[in-house]
């Protein structure tokens, strides 16, 4: 049920991200839901799995820069996220730089914590 609520809040973030930041395009023929919701499924399994080794891994540069480099960390499970869903799904969204991934990687984990909140995703 944590998934399916914590998938919930991320294709809300997914949306507000795309919605805000320029440079992040919705890619898809279909309607642009269903790629924001192959993107927010793609993010909540990479976050389960990849996320936990990437953070154990990153941890003496995330400590000497101060946290920092988790948004690093971030975007770039949001760069593999969206390679994966275009090459598997043909949809997905598309990032045209990195400055507009780490705005929307900090979009993205902000929206995701408010909804998770409210959802009750934490418990």
């Amino acid at each position: 049920m944590k998934f399916i609520l914590r998938t919930i809040a991320i294709f809300v973030a997914v949306a507000v991200a795309a919605w805000l930041v320029p440079g992040i395009d919705i890619l898809g023929a279909g309607a642009a839901w269903a790629s924001l919701l192959v993107v927010a499924l793609v993010i909540a399994l990479l976050n389960m799995t990849i996320k936990p080794i990437l953070q154990i891994i990153g941890l003496p540069i995330t400590i000497i820069s101060l946290g920092v480099f988790y948004l690093v960390i971030n975007t770039i499970l949001l760069y593999i996220a969206a390679g994966i869903s275009s090459a598997l799904f043909d949809a997905g969204i598309e990032i045209a730089s990195f400055g507009s991934g780490f705005v929307a990687a900090i979009v993205i984990s902000i929206v995701s914590t408010i909804m998770n909140a409210i959802l009750g995703a934490n418990d």
